[in-house]
């Protein structure tokens, strides 16, 4: 599954509700932390909306260009089939997501992926 994220503090989360009315797509929640947050999920909406998104994006655009990409590949397999070159370039792109995001959770190297994936000796 593919998800964007769009986070706000819970005092200040209409203009959450205004990307999601705009958008017309997406769910709005709030957490118990105090923050608001629009989740987007789909291959194709995410790829539709980052599309849209890449002129006005500033911070994380590595990782939005990186998104697109991958969602291209999984947007355009066939059978659910996606070929051993494309699972190997998903998996750069997956790399360069991972390494943009602040989560303190370990991050999956490129090797440990294509293991994961059935795609080393």
């Amino acid at each position: 599954m593919a998800t964007i994220c769009f986070y706000q503090d819970s005092r200040h989360e209409a203009p959450l509700a205004w990307i999601r009315k705009i958008l017309g797509i997406g769910y709005l929640s709030k957490r118990n932390d105090g923050m608001s947050e629009l989740r987007i999920n789909g291959f194709m909406q995410i790829h539709d909306i980052l599309k849209d998104l890449m002129p006005f994006i500033r911070f994380k655009k590595i990782q939005a260009q990186a998104m697109v990409l991958a969602m291209k590949i999984l947007t355009n397999k066939k059978a659910g089939k996606i070929s051993e070159k494309n699972l190997r370039i998903l998996t750069g792109h997956i790399v360069t997501i991972q390494n943009g995001n602040y989560a303190t959770k370990r991050k999956r190297t490129r090797e440990e992926l294509l293991k994961v994936l059935g795609l080393t000796p």
